[in-house]
């Protein structure tokens, strides 16, 4: 055992003085290694951060939460097809809210706008604007910071309430309490009765704290009740999601009266299907990614390939010597793997040195994280390329017939 690891001390050694004689060689051939971890390190970083930035989207969704609607949430080539499909209506989601069973929760809600809210000498724009019912915080799991949410009564009978999200919140009120104030959109005045707890965004595009949420039947008293809704029911039960689906299926059938013989005129959607795309298109940006910087790995490794070779030819009479004075083929062949792992392991560690900071900035514009793993990979990347590039010049320099290798000049 203290045999091999004097042979392993003797070839560092070694292959620190090799490194340190020729600076600039050797950083010149780290230089395709530490383009590649840099590019490798920053892939992986930005899809990580890509990765947990959609899981915790997509945990907004629910994973046991089912939506009703027209449309299906990836639609494809057959948009023409769902276009012309009959709107789902208020109608009938009282029809199906009175036959369904077994699920913990149904609510509806519909397209209300992106308006201009004001409060005093307060404006905000772009909020979107949620008419629903009392069940939407239950189906959803959406927490209230202040107050509380409109009830039952106040939902069924139109009351001029609402509920806003957390940054038009704090947009409109940023020094006093908003709860009994009232704002106005579009001209009608609404009474705030809660604030809803910070929920980030869907996906990095729809921002979920600037939404306000009113009562669904106070939106249809001005604007109709033959708009299209959507409907959300929350199963409570993740096992039983695939029952319920088709006892879902089949009552929005009965409820829509369609024959045996025509398929669905409605989507069922679920958490499921975004996770189907994400992964589909994770994995292509991963493919084209890993790739991209696999060139560049391969091109850093074809350097340290040919500096290795350079190097042995340079020390050829070195090798007769140290053949002659007894040195084996193993310690020969391990001394020059060991020179080749430790140049690439430099360019790595220079690599993610510089890769750091740039996941900082790119942060700043999207979702970046670099776990241990990632710096793991990095570092064993660099290695294994710097020990499969000398593999062939360490072969050429333990193979050296030492009678020859004295005589080169």
């Amino acid at each position: 055992m203290w045999y091999y690891l004097n042979e392993l001390k003797e070839g560092l050694i070694i292959a620190y003085k090799a490194v340190m004689a020729n600076k600039m060689r050797s950083s010149l051939t780290t230089l395709g290694i530490v383009i590649g971890i840099v590019s490798v390190t920053l892939m992986g970083t930005a899809m990580e951060g890509l990765n947990r930035a959609f899981n915790d989207s997509i945990s907004k969704l629910g994973a046991d939460v089912i939506y009703l609607a027209k449309w299906p949430w990836f639609s494809g080539d057959d948009w023409w097809k769902y276009r012309n499909r009959k709107d789902i209506i208020y109608e009938d989601f009282l029809s199906f809210k009175r036959q369904v069973t077994g699920v913990e929760a149904v609510s509806v809600a519909t397209w209300g706008g992106m308006r201009e809210i004001r409060y005093r000498g307060n404006t905000m724009s772009n909020i979107q604007i949620v008419p629903t019912d009392e069940n939407m915080i239950t189906v959803n799991g959406v927490l209230l910071e202040n107050g509380r949410f409109f009830s039952t009564f106040e939902a069924e009978g139109g009351r001029p309430v609402c509920v806003l999200g957390n940054e038009v919140a704090t947009g409109l009120f940023p020094r006093e309490d908003p709860i009994g104030k009232s704002i106005k959109v579009r001209g009608y005045n609404y009474r705030i009765i809660g604030v809803l707890e910070k929920q980030g965004s869907l996906m990095g595009m729809l921002n979920l704290d600037t939404r306000i949420y009113i009562p669904i039947k106070q939106h249809m008293s001005l604007y109709g009740n033959k708009r299209p809704v959507e409907i959300t029911i929350k199963v409570g039960d993740k096992s039983k999601i695939d029952e319920v689906k088709e006892e879902v299926r089949g009552l929005m059938r009965k409820v829509r009266k369609l024959p045996a013989w025509k398929e669905d005129d409605f989507a069922i959607n679920q958490q499921e299907a975004f996770a189907k795309n994400f992964d589909t298109m994770n994995m292509i940006i991963g493919l084209v990614g890993f790739f991209i910087t696999g060139l560049s790995l391969f091109v850093g490794s074809i350097g340290i390939m040919n500096v290795m070779f350079v190097s042995v030819t340079e020390r050829t009479k070195e090798i007769g010597i140290r053949k002659a004075l007894g040195a084996k083929r193993r310690i020969i062949l391990t001394q020059f793997l060991i020179e080749s792992a430790s140049i690439s392991l430099l360019g790595g560690l220079i690599g993610l040195i510089i890769a750091y900071p740039i996941s900082l900035i790119i942060d700043q514009i999207m979702p970046t994280v670099m776990p241990i793993s990632i710096i793991i990979i990095a570092i064993f990347t660099s290695l294994l390329i710097g020990v499969i590039s000398g593999i062939l010049p360490a072969m050429k320099a333990s193979k050296l017939d030492p009678v020859e290798a004295l005589r080169h000049e």
